[in-house]
């Protein structure tokens, strides 16, 4: 059973690559690269000045939307919503998870995920259906370390308080 399972698998997801491949192909001009961990990735705005990038410990600040590989959106920036996310510390697509750790500071980059990067065999019960080969474009706005983002936290928090302390109107 195991091995029939293995063989389906590397099927399933050699059919899914030499789905992206086409994508590949049809968009010519655009210079994809190939990651060591099995997506594709495309700069659609690349920043250069920066060398830093995300890693374990930082919060990163990002938005992103999703594409079928026909570039049908399945969810906008707008319907997912801007994103914190505790780099390596909190559950998101695997794609993702990798992903955000190459990029640097407003950069901007279509990813090419398999299924297995991105909602596997079972989607994600909505829109996203099972071994579903996924386009998602994510801008990188910012990212910080834990530290610096407790910090600021606690420093709109402050502020917030002494400005409901100054509204209210004592008799």
């Amino acid at each position: 059973f195991m091995k029939k399972s293995i063989e389906r698998n590397k099927k399933l997801i050699a059919g899914e690559e030499g789905k992206i491949q086409a994508v590949i192909k049809k968009n010519s001009k655009t210079k994809f690269i190939a990651s060591a961990k099995g997506y594709w990735y495309a700069y659609s705005i690349k920043n250069i000045k920066d060398t830093i990038t995300p890693k374990k410990g930082d919060i990163a600040f990002f938005d992103y939307e999703i594409k079928d590989l026909k570039g049908n959106i399945i969810y906008t920036k707008q319907e997912i919503g801007p994103q914190t996310y505790y780099v390596d510390k909190q559950n998101i697509m695997m794609g993702l998870r990798d992903g955000i750790k190459i990029m640097h500071k407003k950069e901007k980059i279509n990813f090419l995920f398999t299924s297995q990067m991105g909602y596997g065999y079972h989607g994600d019960d909505k829109k996203i259906g099972t071994n579903m080969p996924l386009l998602c474009i994510v801008t990188l706005r910012d990212f910080m370390s834990e530290a610096d983002y407790k910090k600021e936290l606690e420093l709109k928090t402050e502020i917030t308080s002494q400005i409901k302390s100054q509204d209210t109107i004592t008799q």
